[in-house]
């Protein structure tokens, strides 16, 4: 029973990397609310893709080439899903421009809240775009210029309230983007079968730290060069070479069962490279103000890292489990998951080169 419980873990995971093949396709959008003595300027910006679902019988190509003739409908979405409120007092949006954005396949709205007097509490519901459960709106709230606050709203967070006097404190940031963290590699199953794929062959458990140590310490310099645009590939070459590098992992598994040599170490090292530029391809995408760019980064980077902790520490008892019960069983298990591993990266690398 423990041994058919193990196989249905292994194989329901691979699964799930077949279906969800872009790891990277985030639903997001983006808010920058202005604050002023007159009011608030607020951006928003996501796909056109997701305006066209919130206006009924008008297509995404549509929108693209004639965004401004949408221009009421467009208001009346937005007012349904964005609430602002200042002292308790709620704010009229009015639809300054729509900006087509060809080349991204974005729509840009600029918007005007206006007010009296600077009030003491700025309140923000968000819900835009909520028919996708994965959908996620990042706020940025400046004041003077300076970043004051930032949020990211999802299906379980709609509503913040906060205190235009003071700013959002370091912990806060820290905390929003851990959590973004771990969350990207629980969604991006390429990620997810590349650890998985190193520990296969499981091993003692200062040869699975040094492995993935090794990784994390590879990913984590090219997260920083690429995220500060010092070295940046593009996705169309990354996307490719993270799919290798889950079918070299799971060839190595199959292979090394007849070798007597370890090249876990030299693998997680250097394709830790290439992952780290996968991560940063999504952290750009959340358009982080340089004000607060270090610490986001730095909490982005820890999150990963829980992430994968969570894989090992779930993934490495069952194996270690396995082998003590049965060697015979153990490497039949390892053969199917190691197929398994090359057949889902050479989906992707497929689908990837070709898209």
């Amino acid at each position: 029973m423990k041994y058919v419980a193990i196989r249905w873990l292994v194989w329901a995971s691979l699964l799930i990397g077949a279906i969800s093949a872009q790891g990277h396709d985030l639903p997001l959008s983006y808010v920058d609310l202005r604050v002023s003595e007159n009011g608030i300027d607020a951006t928003l910006e996501s796909s056109a893709k997701n305006f066209a679902r919130e206006l009924s019988g008008v297509e995404e190509e549509t929108l693209l080439a004639d965004a401004p003739a949408q221009k009421e409908r467009l208001l009346a979405a937005v007012e349904a899903n964005l609430l602002i409120t200042a002292d308790g007092q709620a704010l009229t949006p009015d639809l300054r421009e729509v900006e087509p954005l060809a080349a991204r396949r974005d729509l840009r709205l600029r918007l005007q809240f206006s007010w009296k007097q600077v009030p003491e509490k700025l309140a923000v519901r968000c819900a835009l775009f909520s028919a996708d459960p994965r959908h996620k709106t990042f706020l940025n709230i400046y004041q003077d210029d300076a970043l004051r606050r930032q949020e990211v709203f999802d299906k379980d967070s709609t509503q913040i309230e906060c205190a235009l006097s003071s700013r959002q404190g370091i912990g806060d940031v820290i905390t929003q983007f851990v959590r973004e963290g771990v969350h990207h590699i629980f969604i991006g199953p390429d990620h997810i079968l590349f650890i998985v794929g190193l520990l296969l062959l499981g091993g003692t458990l200062g040869r699975l730290l040094r492995i993935v140590t090794a990784f994390t310490i590879a990913h984590s310099v090219t997260l920083v060069l690429a995220t500060l645009n010092i070295l940046s590939p593009p996705a169309r070459v990354i996307e490719p070479a993270i799919a290798l590098s889950i079918i070299f992992v799971g060839a190595h598994a199959l292979l090394q069962q007849k070798e007597k040599h370890d090249w876990r170490l030299l693998f997680a090292f250097c394709f830790g490279f290439i992952h780290g530029f996968g991560f940063a391809n999504v952290l750009r995408e959340m358009r982080l103000p340089p004000a607060a760019l270090g610490w986001s980064l730095f909490s982005f980077n820890v999150g990963v890292e829980i992430g994968q902790a969570c894989i090992v520490l779930a993934v490495a008892p069952l194996l270690a489990l396995l082998y003590r019960r049965s060697e015979t069983v153990a490497a039949r298990v390892i053969t199917a998951s190691s197929f398994g591993v090359v057949f889902a990266g050479s989906f992707w690398f497929v689908q990837r080169l070709f898209a």
